[in-house]
């Protein structure tokens, strides 16, 4: 059967028995298509009124968009909206989306009708916004040009105005996030490993991201039947993340897929994880690391103490990342193949391990091409006379043009 070609709009009015405002709206029946009525109640006229402009653009109502135009702000809560409800976002990533598009609904484009914004108007927003971060610049540019791919898709546009728009380059100088030196290592080791958990409730936490590579999100969602002592592994399945209204969260996974990994554990910690299993056996679905109140452990109390602990002992610049990232650095610095660290980082792919570890590979591709030297050598690939030639030619081409330029 097909679908009704007159769509039903609704109402909004006030309902004076009540105290409510009234939305009337239709939704349509999966099997027949006929339009039911529905009535749902708000406590104001424009909560009522923007429920009813949803669901007129959620239905792709032409002529309800035809009389009333869509807005750009509306477009993109209604596309993020749309990508929840379908899964195909999940809650942190909706609450994020929902920031971004909370900062474009700042401009005076947001409340533009789509098919009114122009290429010009969207370049000057993006203009004021070399103050913020490259990443936050990124963000928003995605966002918009989502917005306006759908709105061509469904017709609202006939050109997109996304087309000739440039980002801008930020102001702002790129974080760059250090590992710790060795003798900052050492330093802040040695300090856990003598210090009790009663006195540093978050020392275990800060070992297993240092010594196991493991996002902090990780750690925290933890449970004692995740450490398998015999076989001295550490099975990560999960992380913490957060809601649509950012509340800290249990999450069905992992950050990515590769995310789901065993790590060893590393001889010297093993006891002082034993120690943190001890104290949280009767912690709540034996989870690992739980607050004072039973509640888990939010990521940003965990790097505030890390900033404290680290303040007192003159080490700045790092954060709870950077002792995964000193994880990292430390497997490259030992000869670990980038293969290997991908698997054990969780990465998806390879390439985020080269391309976030860049300048420590090439902080060490001299040293494995002295190896290469060295088998020619030893090979006699390339002999030793022709190698003492060559180094005396170049000795006396610089002799030669030093002696040029003092006669200048």
């Amino acid at each position: 059967m097909e679908k009704n070609k007159k769509e039903k709009i609704g109402s909004v009015y006030y309902d004076k028995k009540d105290k409510r405002w009234r939305c009337v709206y239709y939704i349509y029946q999966k099997d027949t298509y006929e339009q039911t009525r529905k009535t749902k109640s708000f406590l104001t006229e424009q909560e009522a009124k923007d429920f009813l402009t949803s669901i007129q653009y959620q239905k792709g109502n032409e002529l309800f968009i035809q009389n009333n135009g869509i807005t750009l702000h509306q477009l993109m809560r209604e596309s993020a909206q749309k990508k929840l409800d379908l899964n195909l976002i999940g809650e942190r990533t909706y609450y994020r989306l929902i920031e971004t598009i909370k900062k474009i609904e700042k401009t005076p484009i947001a409340n533009k009708n789509i098919n009114e914004i122009t290429s010009n108007e969207i370049q000057s927003y993006l203009s004021t916004l070399k103050d913020y971060s490259n990443s936050t610049i990124k963000k928003v540019k995605e966002q918009l040009a989502q917005t306006f791919k759908e709105a061509t898709n469904k017709g609202y546009i006939t050109r997109n105005p996304m087309f000739d728009v440039i980002s801008p380059k930020s102001t702002k100088p790129s974080k760059i996030v250090r590992a710790l030196e060795v003798e900052e290592q050492q330093k802040l080791t040695n300090y856990l490993m003598n210090t009790s958990i009663t006195n540093e409730p978050y020392k275990v936490i800060y070992l297993l991201q240092m010594y196991l590579g493991l996002r902090i999100g990780e750690v925290l969602a933890l449970k004692s039947t995740d450490i398998n002592l015999q076989k001295n592994l550490v099975s990560v399945t999960k992380t913490l993340t957060t809601d649509k209204n950012n509340k800290i969260i249990m999450g069905n996974s992992t950050k990515t897929y590769a995310g789901i990994r065993e790590v060893p554990i590393p001889v010297f910690i093993r006891n002082e994880i034993i120690t943190q299993m001890m104290l949280a056996k009767n912690n709540k679905d034996d989870q690992l690391f739980l607050d004072e109140k039973g509640n888990f452990v939010r990521p940003n109390s965990v790097n505030r103490k890390l900033k404290d602990l680290l303040g007192k002992m003159e080490i700045t610049g790092i954060t709870s990342h950077s002792l995964r990232h000193t994880y990292g650095t430390r497997c490259i610095e030992a000869g670990m193949r980038a293969v290997a660290l991908q698997r054990l980082m969780g990465h998806t792919d390879v390439s985020i391990t080269l391309n976030t570890y860049t300048s420590v590979f090439n902080k060490y591709k001299e040293a494995e091409l002295q190896k290469v030297n060295d088998y020619y050598m030893n090979n006699e690939i390339v002999s030793a006379e022709n190698l003492l030639v060559e180094n005396k030619n170049l000795i006396d081409s610089t002799n030669k043009e030093r002696e040029e330029r003092e006669i200048e």
